[in-house]
């Protein structure tokens, strides 16, 4: 008995040591959830947007009113900002301010203004990359300092009682160029501050740490490595495009002080849908990587996508966190890819938590697409694949291709999958050990041009698309299993925000804020805001020891508190929906078309013009009953423009030649190429 009671001693102090370890960690590390303040953006340093707060439960929900509603921004939205509340104030960037709040009261405390106001509510931050506009996520807060990134790739220190501002560094390239910026919110961790740099219109991307307290730069990471850096061998020899290789940190990162390293998801490459200059694996694009918080030295990578040629950033932050997985405590980093398929990672090695198939994926010469994708065995998808999307109706003369399918110049009628894991942060709960993600399931007509480098393909519109539709999933984070699964057929909720009681709180593009049971799904509650067109995901905190929720609404701050004083308002009455047309979009009043559309695309930092053989100078053509109605072949290739239905054609058209057909009945007619079928276009007749 002596023995066994020693026994049981020792393995009550190790479990008393294990249980300590753990809390300190919790305290000081990644693993600290929010409770009484929001200190970032997500919520923690790990991105999990959980709070252990729980005032606010499923017996006090009905009670949960409005407590306050901050004045207007003086330009544009808050967009996608997401609140950070630290030391009584609430932080938020809308147009071109930051803005700090009485966090009990909603009372202006300071703003103030990085760049000249925008033209116009709304205005994106890379409009107008010159003016220096707060960055699209929100702020980082620590020092004393707020700490905002910019679209002019700018990065400022404000103080945080008064709004002065302390430092200002430049974070991109010399010499600076227009359409490059920090996207995401920074991250505060080790007395440093981290942000992401833009690249798409023919850059790098790039992480910079610099000095919280002076501002100095201490370190850079390329997401494309320099020369004689390890990875820049997985770039093409006989060019430079590595040069222009893209790789963006859209987002804000992750970090573990306790660890050392700081995480990013890294962005596409550059040209987005042609691979032609860049055979290779092209690293670090489409990865999760972990990087000293020190020295910028990169400890490990994981490549979710090799020789990206479908825009399929890592779109959503990686999120940290413990989970037990076969018996003990794992240290992991989530990175969801563009697909919809989570990748869960050790955070100290990078190595998979599951086991990796490869697996083949369609092939294209021209694009030196590389024989095979990596897939976690086992995981869900969130999102259609071909095989599901194949029992919907495909609009004629279009192919169905798949996740991973390539733009080719041979296939130039492919419909794909979206990549539509973007933006919307996901939320992890320790409590149900799932993440809560979000995300949108479309088809679209998926093609380039002979000319690589050119992004903006038109319209691509296709007349008869099966609807998209949002999705939020709560996906296991031991398992990549999905627990449950809900599909939106109009507008969809914001990210979640978890609580330690079971809740998950989301804005409604129709002005509600709701709550959902975290472990089912189920809405339990709703509060009408009054204020419709989308909000940003909502944030908790407590004050005086009363729990508040607030959210960037789209032109102000909006808070809420158990028994708070504003009353939700009324229900708006739901507007039927008028079932969807073929076509959609403007009309012109003319009887003049050009087969071949002259396409100007200025995406990538200059301006490229192409002409699109697929597609009409005139989408919706209006003319009066009696009108004759004039085609001119403006392309390079034959043409025949034909009634789809077979009741009237052209002749074949060679480049420069014309056609004409009167229209004397009134109607809606869809016309198509005939060599093309899936060049379709409307003529409507009026009597």
């Amino acid at each position: 008995m002596l023995h066994l009671h020693r026994r049981l001693s020792t393995v009550l102090a190790v479990i008393a040591i294990s249980i300590a370890s753990v809390a300190v960690h919790s305290q000081d590390g990644a693993q600290k959830a929010a409770s009484k303040e929001w200190p970032a953006v997500s919520g923690d340093l790990g991105n999990t947007r959980y709070s252990t707060l729980t005032q606010i439960n499923k017996e006090t929900l009905p009670k949960l009113r409005g407590a306050w509603s901050s004045a207007r921004f003086d330009d544009g939205g808050g967009g996608r900002a997401m609140p950070v509340v630290k030391d009584g104030l609430l932080f938020i960037t809308a147009g071109s301010y930051v803005y700090a709040y009485d966090a009990r009261t909603g009372a202006a405390v300071w703003k103030h203004q990085t760049g000249a106001s925008p033209p116009s509510a709304g205005l994106t931050d890379f409009t107008r990359p010159e003016q220096g506009l707060p960055a699209r996520e929100g702020v980082a807060v620590g020092d004393g300092l707020v700490y905002v990134g910019l679209s002019n790739a700018h990065v400022v220190a404000l103080r945080e009682k008064t709004g002065e501002q302390v430092w200002d560094v430049y974070g991109g390239i010399d010499p600076p160029r227009p359409g490059q910026g920090v996207s995401g919110a920074p991250v505060y961790a080790g007395g440093l501050v981290f942000v992401g740099t833009s690249a798409d219109p023919g850059f790098r991307g790039k992480v910079v740490a610099v000095d919280g307290k002076t501002g100095r730069k201490v370190w850079e990471w390329f997401a494309v490595p320099n020369p004689g850096d390890p990875g820049h061998e997985t770039w093409p020899k006989d060019n430079d495009s590595w040069k222009i290789g893209g790789g963006a940190l859209w987002l804000v990162g992750a970090a573990d002080p306790d660890l050392g390293l700081v995480y990013f998801g890294t962005g596409n490459g550059v040209p987005q849908y042609a691979g032609d200059m860049r055979a290779g694996d092209n690293l670090y694009l489409c990865s999760l990587v972990a990087l000293d918080i020190k020295t910028g030295k990169l400890k490990w990578y994981y490549q979710t996508i090799r020789h990206d040629i479908w825009e399929a950033d890592i779109a959503q932050s990686p999120v940290v966190y413990d989970a037990q997985i076969g018996g003990r405590t794992r240290k992991l980093v989530a990175a969801m890819r563009t697909d919809g398929v989570l990748f869960v990672l050790d955070r100290e090695t990078g190595k998979p938590v599951q086991q990796i198939e490869e697996r083949k994926v369609t092939q294209d010469a021209r694009s030196h697409t590389v024989a095979t994708q990596p897939y976690p065995v086992g995981a869900d998808r969130m999102l259609p694949d071909c095989d599901e999307w194949s029992r919907e109706k495909i609009p004629a003369g279009f192919k169905l291709g798949c996740f991973f399918s390539p733009a080719s110049l041979e296939v130039p009628n492919l419909l794909t999958p979206a990549w539509g894991m973007r933006v919307t942060p996901m939320a992890y709960s320790p409590q149900t050990g799932y993440f809560y993600a979000l995300g949108n399931a479309s088809l679209q007509w998926f093609r380039r041009s002979e000319d690589p480098y050119v992004f903006i393909l038109g319209a691509g519109r296709v007349p008869g698309l099966p609807a998209g539709h949002g999705v939020m999933a709560a996906i296991d984070g031991r398992t990549g299993k999905i627990a449950w699964k809900k599909d939106f057929t109009g507008p969809r909720p914001s990210g979640a925000l978890a609580t330690a009681s079971g809740l998950l709180f989301q804005t409604m593009p129709d002005g509600n804020l709701i709550a959902s049971d975290a472990q089912t799904g189920k809405q339990i509650w709703q509060f009408q805001t009054g204020v419709a067109g989308g909000a940003a995901p909502a944030v908790t905190y407590d004050m005086d020891g009363e729990q508040y929720i607030a959210v960037g609404m789209r032109n102000n701050v909006m808070a809420f508190k158990l028994d708070g004083p504003i009353d939700a308002k009324p229900q708006p009455e739901a507007a039927p929906r008028p079932a969807p047309g073929l076509f959609a979009g403007p009309l012109q009043d003319t009887n003049k078309i050009e087969i071949a559309s002259y396409v100007r695309d200025s995406s990538q930092g200059g301006t490229r013009m192409y002409a699109d053989e697929y597609a009409f100078s005139v989408y919706r053509a209006r003319v009066k009953a009696g009108t004759t109605v004039r085609w001119v072949n403006n392309g390079r290739i034959n043409h025949t423009v034909a009634a789809e239905d077979g009741s009237w054609t052209t002749p074949r058209l060679s480049p420069l030649e014309a056609a004409a057909i009167t229209f004397d009945t009134p109607g809606e007619f869809t016309y198509i190429c005939k060599e093309h079928p899936w060049a379709k276009a409307q003529i409507v007749v009026t009597p």
